[in-house]
């Protein structure tokens, strides 16, 4: 499947930061792992905490897929606000939903800080301003039901908005739990130390057939080896669909450009994550080398053809509308991408098992919180497969 185009920001920034070698012989593991992106990487961080022998397979190179191409902001907002999804799955589901990606949040933050390499995540607000003065007040019944669920927001009126920013917004939430990362970098990061702890990764390595026999899984891989499981986690993002005999996800594609770095490394309050309410909605971040991404003008569709071809297009786009928006700050783009990106029918991930798959677990982070999905991926399964019972489990389940 072909997920972006060439030249992602982050894939030029660091380049190949680790190659691993491909499976060369049969293996045999308490868990095998397909996916070597953000999400697999998070399920082997979890599982090599909790003593499991695991393995890593990936039939790229670790992190070239979406990860490779991900924004990376991180934000328990979910693509459907609050107060849509308490109609679509309750208030108790939906309210817990939203804390358990703040509290992710603050988890990852936790897991970087461990990993002890420099700019892998940096805790930020997040405004979501209104972009019509209709949205006003969906808005402000969106900040009553974040505050009851205990979610620490305020309100900015135009004026705060204009003395903090610098543009002309009229009216939006700020909330303090937000963040950015290198999903890239941070990737790599998270294998490297769970290698030093024992996992085996293998790239390059493409499972073609699955076996679910009476006490685990057998794959193959396109050279005729072999890995024995007890159990498989699929964390192929988008890809996994094709595991899953009923359709999960509906595909669209996005563009983001990169500017040239700035002098000043602040660029706007506290370098706040930035978006808007309107659908498809512009997002803004800042990076640690001073530059500002910009993405949205997403469209229905994964064509990588049309996608492709549309690029060139969607830059100009969006970088008028950073112009509209912040007229006084130069925009030069230095780099620009696309990629495809999926979302669900209550903008929630799926997390868990299927009966025509035995041993197997999916976690599914789909969606534009797909980093923050991974963190409560991880540890569900994980709990899983230690024998806990995890309450939460059931909100992601796919019998929902």
């Amino acid at each position: 499947m072909d997920l972006r185009t060439d030249y992602p920001y982050w894939l030029l920034r660091h380049g190949i930061i680790r190659s691993y070698p491909s499976l060369d012989h049969h293996v045999t593991t308490d868990i095998a792992i397909m996916g070597g992106g953000i999400s697999g990487a998070l399920a082997a961080w979890y599982l090599v905490h909790a003593g499991f022998s695991v393995i890593v397979v990936d039939r790229r190179h670790i992190a070239m897929g979406s990860t490779a191409a991900s924004t990376s902001l991180l934000q328990y907002e979910i693509d459907i606000p609050l107060h849509d999804l308490i109609k679509k799955v309750g208030e108790k589901k939906a309210v817990r939903s939203y804390i358990l990606c703040r509290d992710a949040i603050r988890t990852l933050r936790g897991i970087a800080d461990k990993l002890e390499v420099k700019d892998l995540l940096t805790i930020k607000p997040s405004l979501q301003f209104a972009s019509y003065l209709k949205h006003i007040r969906p808005l402000q019944k969106e900040l009553i039901l974040r505050k009851k669920a205990g979610i620490s927001i305020g309100w900015l009126d135009e004026k705060e908005i204009q003395e903090k920013y610098g543009f002309s917004g009229h009216g939006g939430i700020l909330s303090e739990d937000g963040a950015d990362c290198d999903a890239y970098q941070l990737t790599h990061s998270l294998l490297q130390k769970c290698a030093a702890w024992g996992l085996k990764v293998f790239d390059h390595t493409e499972i073609i057939k699955i076996r679910h026999e009476k006490k685990g899984v057998e794959l193959c891989t396109g050279d005729g080896k072999k890995i024995k499981a007890r159990k498989l986690i699929i964390a192929c993002g988008y890809e996994s669909q094709r595991y899953i005999p009923k359709k999960v996800q509906e595909l669209k594609s996005t563009f983001v450009i990169v500017s040239e770095p700035h002098q000043q490394n602040k660029l706007w309050y506290k370098n706040s994550l930035i978006w808007e309410t309107k659908t498809p909605y512009l997002y803004l971040r800042t990076t640690t080398d001073n530059r500002i991404i910009v993405g949205g003008k997403d469209i229905s569709s994964s064509d990588p053809v049309l996608r492709d071809r549309l690029l060139p297009a969607k830059s100009k786009s969006l970088e008028r509308s950073f112009a509209q928006l912040f007229p006084v700050i130069p925009f030069r783009t230095d780099f620009r991408w696309a990629g495809s990106f999926g979302h669900t029918k209550d903008g929630l991930p799926y997390i868990g098992i299927i009966r025509q798959r035995p041993h197997t677990h999916f976690a599914l982070g789909l969606g534009g919180n797909g980093i923050i999905f991974s963190v409560i991926a991880a540890e569900i399964v994980c709990d899983i497969l230690k024998g806990k019972k995890n309450e939460d489990a059931e909100i992601f389940s796919f019998d929902r």
